[in-house]
C-alpha cells in the first residue's frame, strides 16, 4: 500500500496493487481483453490508448499488463524518449528493443528480466515431457535423442520466419549449453538475444552466427520471440510502448516520418496476419496522434487508417477501433476512487478512517467545480490533492478537512494548477 500511495502522490503509475484502485475503465479493459483472446488463438492486435497527460492512459496500460500476465502472457514494456525511438540513425530503435527485452516480465517474474528464466523453463519442460513420453531415466542416451527431437520441432517452426534460421540456431546452442552446464556460452547467447552485440565479427567468433540485431530489423525479432514464447508454453506476447509524444517532439521531419513508417509496418503486420501471438499497445496524447503537421496523422497512410469514424462521439466511442480515446472519469467514479484511497491510507497508517461520504463528496464537488475543470482536471491532479489531504490530516490530528478545503491557499493553488496545465499544454504542442 505504501508503494501505491507514494507512486500516486508523485504522479507515477504503480506497478503493483492496480486492481484495488481501478475505477471507471471497465469498457476499455473489456475491449482490450477481447484482443487478448484473439492473440492467444494465434492472431495479433494493435491499439493506441490516447489521453491527455494525467488522464490515465499509462494507468490503463499497466492495468492491462497485470491482467495479461495473469493469463499466461509475457509482457515487454518501454517508454519512448529522445534516446529510445522506433527508428533512428544513432541506434535509438535498437535502444527501444533492448529496453523491451530488459523489461520482459511474466507472472512469476513481474519485475522484468525474465528472458533467461523463460529459456531455462522451456528446456526443463521439454526434458520433463520427453521423460513422460519415453519412460526413460535422465542420463539415458535415448532420452537425449528424444529431447533433441522436441527441441528441433520448436527450432524448425521458428526458422521459417524472417531471420528465424539464426534465431533457431541460437536456441539449439542454448539448449546444448544448458545441458553441458556451459554458463559462459549461455550468457553470450542471451547477450545476442538482448541485442547487445554491436559487431557481426564478434558474434561470428563467439556464436558462429553472422547476423546481429540492428536498428532496422529489431521488430522482426520481436515477432519471432512471440512465436517462440507460444511454443515454450506461454499464451503469447504483449508489447507496450508509452510516451509516443516523444516521436511528435522529434525536430527533423524526415526522422519523424521514418518512425511513423515503422508504426505503419507494425500496424499492417498485426491486421494482415503477418504477426502471430503478438499484441501491441501504444500510449499517446491527442496532439501526438491528431496533429496533421507533426503527429501520427501527418503520415497519410496512418491517418487514413486510424481516423475516427463519423458516428463516434464523446460518450459513445467505438472501443473496437484501433484508437481508444479515454473519456474523463466522472465525478461519481472519482468519488469511488477517493474512497478506496482513504481506506488504503487508514489501513497503512493504522487509524480509523474519519472522512465520511459527505466529506468526500464535498472534496469532489470542490475539485470539479473549479473554472475549466471539465477541460483541464485530470485524475492525476485529483489523486495527488487527495493523498496530500490525507497525509496532512494524519500528521495534524487537530486539523479538520473543511479547514483545508476552504483555505485561501488551497483555492489559489487549485486555480494555479488549472492555469499552469493549460499553459503547459499550449506550450508543449505549439513548438
Amino acid at each position: 500500500m505504501q508503494t501505491v500511495l507514494n507512486s500516486l502522490k508523485g504522479g507515477v503509475v504503480p506497478r503493483i496493487g492496480l486492481p484495488y484502485i481501478t475505477v471507471g475503465r471497465k469498457s476499455e479493459i473489456a475491449a482490450l481483453l477481447h484482443d487478448v483472446e484473439i492473440i492467444s488463438e494465434g492472431g495479433a492486435s494493435f491499439r493506441f490508448i490516447v489521453g491527455r497527460y494525467g488522464s490515465g492512459k499509462s494507468f490503463l496500460i499497466q492495468t492491462i499488463r497485470n491482467y495479461v500476465m495473469d493469463r499466461g502472457f509475457l509482457v515487454a514494456d518501454a517508454d519512448l524518449s529522445p534516446e529510445r525511438r522506433l527508428q533512428g540513425t544513432k541506434g535509438q530503435g535498437l535502444a527501444t528493443y533492448r529496453e523491451l527485452i530488459s523489461n520482459l516480465s511474466s507472472k512469476t517474474k513481474p519485475e522484468g528480466g525474465a528472458l533467461t528464466l523463460v529459456l531455462d523453463r522451456w528446456i526443463s519442460s521439454v526434458q520433463t515431457a520427453a521423460v513422460q513420453e519415453t519412460g526413460m531415466e535422465p542420463g539415458d542416451p535415448g532420452l537425449t535423442k528424444a529431447v533433441d527431437r522436441k527441441i528441433y520441432e520448436v527450432t524448425s517452426a521458428v526458422s521459417e520466419l524472417v531471420h528465424g534460421f539464426e534465431f533457431a540456431r541460437l536456441l539449439s546452442l542454448y539448449y546444448h549449453a544448458y545441458v553441458d552446464g556451459n554458463d559462459d556460452m549461455k550468457m553470450k547467447i542471451v547477450r545476442w538475444f538482448r541485442g547487445e552485440y554491436t559487431l557481426k565479427r564478434e558474434a561470428k567468433e563467439d556464436l558462429g552466427v553472422s547476423l546481429i540485431i540492428t536498428d532496422d530489423d529489431w521488430y522482426d525479432y520481436l515477432k519471432i520471440f512471440a512465436v517462440f514464447f507460444r511454443l515454450a508454453g506461454y499464451a503469447g506476447m504483449m508489447i507496450m510502448i508509452d510516451e509516443l509524444v516523444n516521436l511528435y517532439k522529434i525536430p527533423n521531419a524526415v526522422t519523424r516520418q521514418y518512425n511513423y513508417e515503422k508504426i505503419l509496418t507494425m500496424y499492417n503486420d498485426a491486421l494482415q496476419g503477418k504477426a502471430r501471438y503478438l499484441g501491441i499497445l501504444m500510449g499517446a496524447t491527442p496532439q501526438a496522434i491528431e496533429d496533421r503537421r507533426r503527429g501520427v496523422y501527418s503520415y497519410e497512410a496512418l491517418r487514413s487508417r486510424l481516423t475516427e469514424g463519423k458516428f463516434s462521439k464523446p460518450g459513445a466511442r467505438d472501443l473496437l477501433a484501433p484508437v481508444i480515446r479515454l473519456e474523463p472519469l466522472t465525478a461519481e467514479e472519482m468519488l469511488v476512487l477517493c474512497e478506496k484511497l482513504a481506506d488504503m491510507h487508514a489501513g497503512l497508517y493504522g487509524y480509523e478512517r474519519k472522512i465520511g461520504a459527505a466529506e468526500l463528496a464535498r472534496f469532489i464537488r470542490l475539485e470539479y467545480g473549479r473554472i475549466g475543470a471539465d477541460q483541464n482536471l485530470t485524475p492525476r491532479e485529483v489523486i495527488r490533492d487527495f493523498i496530500e489531504l490525507l497525509d496532512l490530516l494524519y500528521q495534524n490530528p487537530a486539523l479538520h478537512m473543511d479547514e483545508l478545503l476552504q483555505s485561501d491557499d488551497f483555492t489559489y493553488a487549485r486555480s494555479e494548477a488549472v492555469s499552469d496545465q493549460t499553459d503547459k499544454n499550449y506550450a508543449e504542442f505549439t513548438i
